[in-house]
């Protein structure tokens, strides 16, 4: 199979930070006053706003799974297993190090916010479990497709029997990856779902991606399974549900944001992939490679991390609709500049900790 590039992957990550960057900022500093639910133009940011974290999550199972096959491919899948691990550890470290507040850490005051898992760790400890399913599939393309597509059915299928999950006996330090009674924004479940959807969407592209009208194939499929998500997914369930008589499938398709999220992640990557020669720009393909990067800086400019001085301490909820909109545009400007040229924290803190790695592997060997 001759090594093809997916375009598209690197727009759609672009799109989803960028998205995710408007968003934070205008939730964080638009006065609530301004979020009408009856506004057209609310009700749009809210809708993008809300597929934004799915897109993510099933975009990074995608281009990680579909990497981590090609290495097998090309000989290399031990290597790109390792790296898997120490970028999925390197996600979690960075993710509480976002949160460390050093001042209050240097006169003795320690807060169990610090152990809140958010969206870094929860990719972080993805990968990792991405990497040992693969391992567990003893490398097997064909087992690995089913084991994701499966697991990522009973996460979103289960949904309800975790919803208000409450682990009052076990350390928060894990607790909070599974349950957000202690303030965790992400938890593993369902989140992974959407990585492990992306990682069985990966096989497919590896299996027939070199196939004649593979795209056009591809393209009609996520349209059409995404809508199928989107409008009849509810049906659907509540038909197998009279059929069955298994209550979850019920309380599932009352509350079904996952499956509709899910197809609406589907309809971005058939309009994205269906685009993707017209999209294949510097810029757009720049800053979905620079996703980590971007994350971090506007983390520390919103939320003020390490510091405690931020936007949203300075700010506040205090801009109208316009304030709201024109400082997001930017604030994009302004957080993808420096990313772009005055950080590599991509590259900078891989090295680094592949590098503390190799010490201790050879001094424990």
């Amino acid at each position: 199979m001759k090594p093809t590039r997916l375009y598209f992957i690197d727009a759609v990550r672009a799109f989803a930070i960028l998205m995710m960057l408007q968003g934070h900022f205008i939730d964080t500093l638009m006065d609530v006053s301004y979020r009408d639910s009856s506004n057209v133009a609310f009700k749009t940011w809210e809708y993008f706003r809300g597929i934004t974290a799915p897109t993510f999550f099933t975009i990074s199972g995608l281009i990680f799974s579909y990497l981590l096959i090609k290495a097998k491919h090309n000989g290399t899948a031990k290597l790109r297993m390792r790296k898997g691990l120490t970028r999925g550890l390197m996600l979690i470290g960075i993710g509480y190090a976002l949160r460390v507040p050093i001042f209050e850490w240097l006169i003795g005051e320690f807060r169990s916010y610090f152990l809140v898992i958010d969206v870094l760790q929860c990719i972080g400890l993805s990968l990792i479990i991405v990497v040992c399913i693969y391992r567990l599939s003893c490398k097997k393309t064909l087992l690995f497709s089913v084991l994701m597509f499966l697991l990522g059915l009973i996460i979103f299928i289960t949904e309800p029997l975790y919803r208000y999950l409450e682990l009052p006996e076990v350390p928060m330090v894990f607790s909070n990856y599974l349950s957000k009674a202690d303030g965790s924004i992400f938890t593993i479940i369902p989140w992974f779902g959407y990585v492990a959807f992306g990682a069985f969407i990966s096989t497919i592209f590896y299996r027939y991606l070199e196939r004649p009208k593979f795209k056009l194939g591809m393209v009609l499929g996520f349209f059409v399974v995404g809508l199928i998500l989107i409008f009849k997914s509810s049906a659907i369930l509540m038909k197998v549900y009279y059929q069955t008589d298994f209550e979850l499938l019920k309380d599932v398709a009352y509350y079904n944001y996952l499956f509709t999220r899910f197809g609406n992640v589907l309809i971005l990557f058939a309009l994205f992939y269906l685009a993707e020669n017209y999209i294949k720009k510097p810029l757009i393909l720049k800053i979905g490679q620079k996703t980590l990067s971007i994350y971090v800086i506007h983390f520390i400019i919103i939320y003020g991390s390490f510091t405690g001085l931020g936007l949203h301490q300075i700010l506040g909820k205090t801009l109208n609709a316009w304030e709201a909109i024109f400082g997001a545009a930017i604030f994009i400007i302004i957080v993808c500049f420096l990313a772009f040229y005055y950080t590599k924290t991509n590259a900078l803190l891989y090295s680094s900790i592949t590098k503390i790695a190799d010490k201790l592997k050879k001094y424990t060997h």
